[in-house]
């Protein structure tokens, strides 16, 4: 199964560094945006590999309003 999702990406010091704007906590770097691409994929197949063998109550959702001064 596909899925789409944002990469968002920086220069840092000649490494292109991501993350997934949908996914937090799924990060990586590459010397170029191809392979930081391919690192992406690989921390997100890693991140839903781990949630497929934790074992824990159905998740919720709520919608909630922040305030930013």
């Amino acid at each position: 199964m596909k899925h789409t999702f944002t990469l968002e990406y920086w220069l840092d010091d000649g490494w292109y560094v991501g993350k997934l704007k949908e996914i937090p906590g799924v990060f990586s770097q590459g010397e170029t945006i191809r392979e930081l691409e391919e690192n992406i994929e690989d921390a997100y197949r890693l991140i839903m590999e781990d949630e497929v063998h934790v074992n824990h109550p159905p998740s919720q959702t709520k919608d909630i309003l922040v305030e930013v001064a």
